[in-house]
């Protein structure tokens, strides 16, 4: 809020005097002589403290602040210019010189004490004046809401409208009313009610806390119902062929939808009004509440259906998106079938048949050999050379059948002996060379 403008020839004193005692102000500076007199001992007179002191208690009491103006007296000055410049802040005064600068400069001179008082006055005169207007409306929404109710209760019996504000008034009419349709009425036509004691002011005042608990709770409900409503209606508009009679069910469905509201109704004067039928809990399975209720479908019985699942502890983690790293294997060849290591052999691969780079079907050695280098066998040896079946050759060595291997060695059934009948100086591998 800002603070007053003052003008060169305003005078400070004048309005503050104005404002002291619009505001209820009895202390001793109500006269402009005293006013300035202490206004000129700043801090170091009673009277003025006592005046900062009185306006930051009443601002204090109208306003939600931290700090305060309590410390008085010319023994604890510092103390006192601390709680008031706090103070200041706290309210965002506009004076530079009273919330700036060296606090041992500051109400120093006059002026400076004069602006002090101008604000905490104004500020509280403000405070004084919002808080009128807050409690005068809070009682003209009472008075209003008072006036509806009575109103409603008037047309629901049939009382003519009447121009008078005049509640007592109204009531009395309503009093008249209600008395003359009960007497021709059989007397346990209204039935008991279910309150039979007085309220007091303080079970009253409880029981509008638990209504109003109440109220809370049940209206967020129906907003999440009201929420869930909406999206399964905007859900159903998604297809096509809704989508070509969006306006149709929007005439439809929103004057429907803006007819329900989140708050309840349900006030104290329902419980004042409430009978003894209601203290009567009827089961919803028992006959008179199916008599509406019941239809075919309630006669088919479902039989087990299977488990579909979806419970969040039995679900299993997807599998990684990567298979896991692996340290690199050494040895392996350029082979055909067997890849880079077959059987129990492996590492001392050749460079063509079957068994790749670690020997056929034995690979590293069948009765004792130690790997082959081609097709069946390695790349020599016998029948059981150093090999066995399958050992540094099949059938023959560097020289049985022909060449340096057997079927799948080095060369194909004729090498360099036997005269390369077939495979002339043998070939890269066996049968297929990859």
């Amino acid at each position: 809020m800002r603070g007053p403008e003052l003008g060169p020839e305003t005078s400070m004193e004048g309005d503050v005097l104005d404002t002291l005692e619009a505001l209820g102000y009895k202390g001793p500076l109500l006269e402009e002589q005293a006013l300035s007199k202490a206004a000129e001992g700043g801090l170091s007179s009673p009277e003025f403290s006592e005046l900062c002191i009185w306006l930051g208690s009443q601002i204090k009491s109208l306003c939600n602040l931290e700090e305060s103006i309590t410390s008085a007296g010319r023994d604890d000055l510092e103390g006192f210019q601390l709680e008031i410049s706090g103070f200041l802040k706290e309210m965002a005064c506009p004076y530079s010189v009273l919330v700036s600068g060296d606090i041992k400069e500051r109400l120093t001179t006059k002026d400076d004490c004069l602006k002090l008082l101008l604000f905490l006055s104004t500020e509280l005169q403000a405070l004084q004046i919002l808080q009128k207007k807050k409690h005068k409306n809070s009682q003209l929404d009472k008075n209003s809401e008072i006036c509806q109710e009575v109103q409603a209760i008037c047309d629901a019996l049939g009382v003519p409208k009447s121009d008078t504000s005049d509640i007592p008034l109204l009531l009395s009419h309503v009093e008249s009313k209600v008395k003359d349709i009960l007497s021709k009425v059989q007397k346990s036509h209204v039935g008991k009610p279910l309150l039979k004691v007085d309220l007091t002011s303080e079970q009253a005042e409880k029981l509008e806390r638990i209504n109003d608990a109440l109220s809370c709770e049940y209206e967020c409900r129906r907003r999440m119902l009201m929420k869930r409503l909406d999206v399964t209606v905007q859900s159903f508009g998604w297809s096509d062929r809704a989508k070509a009679k969006t306006d149709n069910i929007a005439r439809i469905y929103q004057p429907k939808r803006y007819a329900l509201s989140p708050k309840t109704t349900v006030t104290l004067a329902h419980l004042l009004a409430a009978r003894e039928d209601l203290s009567k809990i009827i089961r919803t399975s028992s006959g008179i509440s199916r008599e509406k209720t019941a239809c075919a479908i309630n006669k088919v019985l479902m039989g087990r259906v299977p488990d579909r699942g979806g419970r969040p502890n039995e679900i299993e983690p997807p599998p990684p998106e990567m298979p896991p790293w692996q340290k690199r294997q050494e040895g392996g060849g350029r082979g055909g079938w067997g890849g880079g290591g077959g059987g129990r052999g492996g590492g001392g691969g050749g460079r063509g048949g079957w068994g790749g780079g670690g020997g056929g079907w034995g690979g590293g050695g069948g009765g004792g050999g130690g790997g082959g280098g081609g097709g069946w066998g390695g790349s020599g040896g016998g029948g059981g050379g150093r090999g066995g079946f399958q050992g540094r050759g099949d059938y023959g060595g560097r020289g049985d059948y022909g060449g340096r291997g057997g079927y799948g060695g080095r060369g194909g059934y004729g090498g360099r002996g036997y005269g390369d009948p077939y495979g002339g100086g043998g070939g890269g591998g066996g049968y297929r060379r990859y």
